[in-house]
């Protein structure tokens, strides 16, 4: 048996070791059940237990998760709207974000994938500064995709 300032008291039975806690007003909590004998902590259970909840909580918030934002384009996209899904992009990554970025084709769009290529090669090429490619441009049923990670030291 422990007692709460961690000084050891000695091994007793497990009716003493109940009237010492009750005694001092506290809890007797089984700390080592499968030790030879089994070890035992007087201490204030509701407050060990709330005391473990803060710094759960406190470690959660610092803590980041990292979301993936998804971005949509066309093989046949305009450089003005390509432009501003390019400022989406990098406003993703600075925030911490991945961004998954997929060109969908349409009908006989397909047959120009390397136009889309060029296209996802070209936003890549844009935010270098803010992110690295992290899985390179691969089909995908109709569409191909690209995600980009943002990088370690930003």
């Amino acid at each position: 048996m422990i007692d709460p300032e961690g000084n050891q008291i000695g091994i007793l039975t497990p009716d003493e070791a109940l009237a010492e806690a009750r005694a001092r007003g506290l809890d007797l909590v089984e700390v080592s059940p499968n030790s030879q004998p089994p070890v035992c902590r007087v201490m204030d259970y509701g407050k060990f237990k709330y005391e473990q909840s803060k710094r759960e909580r406190e470690s959660r918030k610092k803590q980041h998760v990292v979301e993936v934002k998804e971005l949509r384009l066309r093989p046949k996209i305009d450089d003005h709207d390509f432009q501003v899904k390019a400022r989406s992009a990098r406003r993703f990554l600075e925030e911490g974000n991945k961004v998954k970025v997929s060109v969908r084709f349409r009908g006989r769009e397909i047959v120009h994938r390397a136009l889309a290529e060029e296209k996802l090669a070209g936003l890549a090429s844009d935010l270098k500064d803010l992110g690295v490619v992290e899985r390179s441009p691969v089909m995908e049923g109709r569409q191909l995709v690209m995600i980009l990670a943002p990088n370690k030291t930003g």
